[in-house]
């Protein structure tokens, strides 16, 4: 088989679990469509919808990465209580790396630890592995399998890899969990 032909992507039957997330894909579009233009003219109409179900298009020919969305009626708010708490571990992470570059005498001891994580889609283990890499103080090295690689700006002696993960990795997950597998 022709190298190239191996990685192109068909449209997914109907009422497969692709077919699904395209419907909702392409559902989340139009609206969003609609809120960015505030206009129900028939040209913004068809327009809306041109764009969208190319966006959508896109989006499913790449279907293995969204394919670890979980859509239940609770996905949105998980992923809303995921991004405030991304935000308060971002505030304080940034708070901490400035504290010790204003205040050279605080320790910095670096390290580099294993994180385990609990997701199995590579959806979810992508937004870990950048949720933690965007939290200053932390950046993820390498993804294999379910393990993180993560170099910590202020790792303590010892840590095992519980530890780090809790530590480190836990909160996120937790959220993740909600709304990606």
């Amino acid at each position: 088989m022709d190298p190239v032909a191996r990685h192109v992507k068909t449209t997914p039957p109907p009422g497969s679990p692709g077919a699904r997330i395209a419907a909702v894909l392409f559902a989340a579009a139009v609206v969003l469509w609609l809120l960015l233009t505030g206009s129900f003219e028939f040209q913004e109409l068809v327009a809306g919808l041109l764009v969208s179900a190319t966006a959508t298009a896109f989006a499913t020919s790449r279907g293995a990465i969204v394919g670890g969305l979980r859509l239940t009626p609770t996905a949105p708010l998980h992923m809303l209580v995921y991004l405030w708490v991304f935000f308060v571990a971002l505030v304080k992470a940034n708070l901490d790396v400035a504290r010790r570059v204003l205040a050279p005498s605080l320790p910095i001891n670096p390290g580099v630890v294993q994180v385990r994580t609990r997701l199995s889609s590579d959806l979810g283990r992508l937004l870990l592995a950048n949720s933690i890499t965007l939290t200053p103080g932390t950046l993820t090295v390498e993804v294999e399998g379910d393990l993180l690689l993560i170099h910590w700006i202020n790792c303590p002696p010892d840590v095992d890899m519980e530890e780090a993960t809790r530590l480190i990795a836990a909160d996120f997950e937790k959220h993740l969990a909600g709304f990606v597998a």
